[in-house]
């Protein structure tokens, strides 16, 4: 079985080495194996594991919170509901924050625009309605 060491797992991650050490020290690693001397080595499922806590830190997720879904695949199927609960819940917290990305999409698609004309013509005067350019939306 292949195994990677902490350099190699972050590398694969694109992650730094300092982060996996700090997973390490907040619990998110139980999984991961070590060597007599203390060095981790990482499998390809601890690899997919850091995946997922990826995933949910990239949805804002605290390190606290993900620390309780670690041990909850932890205690087994006994928390299947809870871990489904979570997820159920980032999913909407994730269509929450792609609804406000797609209204701010929405402003500079308009600025795009705004100074695409004025580019075009030369002049900002081309949008003389506008009385503040810079703040109109």
């Amino acid at each position: 079985m292949k195994t990677y060491t902490i350099s190699e797992a972050a590398q694969k991650l694109n992650l730094t080495v300092y982060t996996l050490r700090y997973y390490d020290k907040e619990g998110l690693l139980p999984f991961v194996e070590r060597e007599p001397n203390g060095t981790r080595q990482f499998k390809e499922s601890d690899i997919s594991a850091l995946k997922v806590i990826e995933c949910l830190k990239s949805t804002g997720m605290p390190i606290k919170e993900i620390k309780h879904f670690i041990d909850w695949c932890s205690d087994g199927d006994s928390t299947l509901q809870q871990r489904y609960d979570m997820f159920v819940d980032r999913k909407a917290i994730v269509e929450a924050q792609i609804e406000e990305l797609k209204k701010t999409m929405e402003v500079i698609d308009h600025k795009c625009s705004y100074y695409q004309t004025a580019l075009e013509a030369g002049t900002e005067q081309i949008h003389k309605k506008n009385i503040a350019p810079l703040l109109t939306i």
